[in-house]
């Protein structure tokens, strides 16, 4: 999808960029693959923001999109449409299935309507097809991985993202994550074949305050601005630069100090990303 530059009729669409809609349906979308979106402002169900800076926003429907596609193993599906999906960055493809169902994927880079997709281990190597680790090449861009085998797709998952398969080594397989980390990841675990599309999604400038508040973003107020019940940084006569070493309103170092709590599957990386 190319990036769409506006003309400079105000201060606001100077420098602002939108992505083309070329190829995308201009159709409703498919009405038993919605679900309600309740907009929550970053509160969790006690009412107390857990997330700051959010809220406002633009109303939206869920699509329900299909992260379990060892569901459907052995059926093969055509691409009906591709569809922009307000609920994350990548496109999503519609499927219709052999069996008359139909679900939402993730849509790959290269997939267009009319195409043939389908999962398992007589699946192609073609993109948009979903196998096994252990059945796909070395050197094959995947994505939508599981990290654990008959789960759901948790990895690899945003507009432009793309893991390559390094190695195989027993029941584990090798991967170079989208962010330079390297981690291993059981061999059974099924991986979508291709690279996530709209990978201009990155370079598209906002271009002015009411454009982040349509997507539900609130501003950010610096920590020296508040006052020192507010913020560590706060308070002091003048314009500080906050006196001690940064941290969050609630005291714990950031900016380089490492706050990452262990996982189980911590044990799986090989090179962190940094």
């Amino acid at each position: 999808m190319a990036i769409k530059k506006c003309k400079p009729t105000s201060p606001g669409r100077r420098f602002q960029t939108s992505l083309s809609t070329e190829g995308l349906s201009k159709e409703d979308p498919e009405r038993s693959l919605l679900q309600p979106l309740r907009e929550r402002a970053g509160r969790n169900s006690y009412g107390r923001v857990t997330a700051r800076r959010r809220g406002g926003g633009h109303k939206r429907q869920y699509r329900v999109v299909d992260f379990r596609r060892w569901q459907k193993e052995g059926v093969p599906a055509e691409v009906v449409r591709l569809e922009y999906d307000p609920n994350r960055s990548a496109t999503i493809a519609l499927l219709q299935y052999a069996d008359g169902e139909k679900r939402y994927i993730i849509a790959p880079l290269g997939l267009n309507t009319g195409d043939t997709v389908s999962c398992g281990g007589g699946a192609e190597i073609r993109v948009g097809n979903c196998l096994r680790l252990g059945d796909i090449p070395l050197g094959t861009v995947v994505h939508s991985i599981e990290l654990r085998p008959k789960t759901k797709a948790q990895l690899v998952r945003s507009a432009g993202a793309g893991a390559q398969l390094r190695a195989k080594e027993g029941n584990r397989a090798l991967l170079r994550m989208p962010s330079g980390e390297v981690r291993y990841v059981n061999i059974n675990c099924l991986a979508t074949i291709g690279q996530v599309g709209n990978v201009e999604h990155g370079n598209v400038s906002i271009g002015k305050a009411g454009r982040s508040r349509w997507l539900g973003r609130r501003p950010k107020v610096r920590g020296v601005a508040m006052n020192p019940i507010d913020h560590p940084h706060g308070g002091g006569e003048g314009r500080t630069s906050g006196g001690r070493h940064p941290v969050s309103p609630w005291g714990v170092p950031t900016k380089g100090k490492k706050t990452r709590r262990r996982k189980p599957s911590d044990r799986d990386i090989v090179s962190r990303r940094k």
